[in-house]
């Protein structure tokens, strides 16, 4: 990887597994980088499941942390049940989720970052998904939104009553994001057919399962099983307060036109302005108060504003800049 470039401007390819034998069912792929407080409970989040391990490739790929020694507890927790993988040098969040693919020895993959957790009976019920549904590529449950101690903070409404194929899935997921990647499995021969993720680093996902959704059906369950964790120094943290999440979804948008019908790219894409600036406008009120950074919330709220033009976005905009001309103290 010395010479590949940080931010891949098309998708990298997964060289196929040809002619492999006795592959396990699901890869579980552990992308890691300075997160090694979060790391055991994802581990450990795996190895408690209630589910034979033995199906299971458990590997960490770690993208040359300096937080601690990784693979030490990488031994220690693992208990030889968990492989260890270092990058030689840092090479990006979308250079280490390649590597995790083209690594994955099983017919599913199953990219769990080093900071999120799954919880108990996610791969029984995936399991269920995949033999229920043997038309889905893609399978996924729901999943809560956690806080950097693992408190429960939210979830969002079922997307179906009982599991099942999503009916009109590609328009609904063009729309806006509403997966996150502790949920969600992917057959490991749709990465060699549609490649890695590339081209951002916030919303890269989104980007790969509207894909995804062009060309395979996707197989869901209500039960909340996955966490997916909010925290203050990850990378989606780290793109709010600079404003690059909104460029990158503005980017992501573009990108995915070509994956849908061409007589709806405008309306959706319209939506999925609307949809988004309408988020990152109630993420600029989150910045000013959990971030305690006035500065890059009105940064943000502006260009929510400009983004999409709407009350909501307004509304945001406002109440920031009224906070500041009356000094509006952040507690």
């Amino acid at each position: 990887m010395n010479n590949l470039e940080r931010t891949p401007q098309t998708p990298p390819q997964i060289e196929p597994l040809l002619h492999q034998e006795n592959r396990p069912f699901i890869s579980v792929m552990i992308p890691t980088f300075n997160c090694i407080h979060y790391l055991e409970n994802t581990l450990n989040s795996v190895l408690s499941q209630d589910f034979d391990l033995g199906m299971l490739q458990i590997e960490v790929i770690d993208d040359h942390s300096t937080d601690g020694d990784v693979e030490a507890l990488v031994k220690r927790v693992g208990g030889g049940k968990v492989r260890f993988f270092q990058q030689a040098r840092n090479v990006g969040s979308l250079r280490n989720f390649e590597t995790c693919i083209n690594r994955a020895k099983g017919e599913w993959v199953h990219i769990l970052h080093g900071d999120d957790q799954v919880l108990q009976g996610f791969y029984q019920e995936i399991t269920s998904l995949i033999k229920g549904f043997p038309q889905a590529s893609a399978v996924f449950t729901d999943y809560w939104y956690m806080d950097n101690s693992g408190k429960y903070l939210h979830h969002l409404p079922p997307l179906l009553p009982q599991r099942g194929i999503l009916p009109n899935w590609l328009e609904t997921i063009a729309q806006g994001q509403r997966i996150q990647p502790p949920a969600i499995l992917v057959k490991r021969a749709v990465y060699e057919d549609l490649g890695s993720f590339f081209g951002v680093h916030y919303g890269e996902d989104w980007e790969m399962w509207v894909r995804i959704a062009s060309k395979y059906e996707f197989a869901y369950s209500p039960n909340y099983l996955a966490m997916y964790r909010i925290h203050t120094t990850n990378i989606t943290s780290r793109s709010f307060l600079s404003s690059q999440d909104i460029k990158d979804i503005i980017k992501v948008i573009d990108l995915i036109q070509p994956y849908l019908p061409l007589e709806k790219r405008a309306m959706y894409k319209r939506n999925a302005l609307k949809n988004y600036a309408q988020y990152f406008a109630k993420v600029s009120n989150k910045i000013y108060h959990d971030y305690k950074n006035p500065k890059a919330a009105r940064h943000h709220a502006f260009k929510s504003f400009m983004m999409h033009q709407n009350t909501e976005t307004l509304k945001y905009l406002v109440k920031i800049l009224i906070k500041g001309l009356v000094r509006y103290k952040v507690k």
